[in-house]
């Protein structure tokens, strides 16, 4: 077993039921593997902490930015507790240091490993919810998660960028763009698409993701950037 005592330490945070701290680190899969363990995974943990997090996030996004309507508040909180920043907030953390999984599990870096971190990142702020409160809840996800939002509204990141690029493209060249994947890497269960962003016949910008939709919307982003229209 993995010496949980160093994230206590690492967060200035100590559990008083240790078995919950280790819980939100536990993988099904690591179970099958591991027998007799005497705890579960950490999927309740996981559905505990995804709803915190969501109401600590909404309660901040609601006092901070009075004037905002609601539709705004929910793209901004969206783009905050979507997998791709919780994963990258989880990471760094160090959390994939403790991450306890099957060898099989273990072996894998790509999507896959994205989502449990995500998973992992709510599991705990479940696990601390259960251990220490609301309020405790309440810093770790202020520390750790919140900094985020700055980046997110300063670089637009919250907007639908495909949307965007349509509603500028048509505005100022009078054309709406079309995409184009130009090639793909990597194995079928993870692959990396590059997709290409095209006003009428020439390439404004490329994009790359881990499915097609995800590089449509980087090579969207890119193109925003590109003409200016950020």
């Amino acid at each position: 077993m993995k010496d949980f005592s160093e994230i206590e330490k690492k967060l200035n945070i100590e559990f008083k039921n240790k078995d919950l701290l280790k819980q939100a680190f536990l993988h099904r899969s690591y179970l099958n593997e591991n027998t007799g363990l005497g705890m579960g995974h950490n999927e309740r943990l996981e559905f505990l902490g995804d709803a915190v997090m969501e109401l600590i996030v909404t309660d901040y996004l609601y006092n901070k930015y009075g004037d905002k309507p609601e539709g705004e508040l929910t793209a901004f909180r969206a783009s905050l507790v979507n997998t791709n920043t919780i994963s990258d907030a989880s990471k760094n953390l160090g959390f994939d240091n403790y991450l306890l999984l099957s060898k099989g599990e273990a072996k894998d870096m790509g999507k896959a490993r994205a989502y449990i971190l995500a998973n992992t990142f709510e599991a705990f702020t479940g696990a601390l919810y259960l251990d220490q409160g609301y309020d405790a809840a309440k810093g770790f996800i202020h520390a750790h998660l919140l900094p985020e939002l700055e980046n997110i509204i300063k670089h637009g990141l919250w907007r639908d960028a495909k949307s965007f690029v349509q509603e500028k493209s048509q505005e100022h060249e009078g054309v709406t763009p079309s995409y184009k994947v130009l090639h793909d890497t990597g194995p079928d269960h993870d692959k990396i698409f590059t997709v290409g962003i095209y006003f009428r016949d020439t390439k404004i910008a490329e994009g790359k993701g881990s499915s097609k939709q995800e590089a449509e919307t980087s090579a969207a982003r890119n193109a925003l950037e590109a003409k200016g229209w950020e």
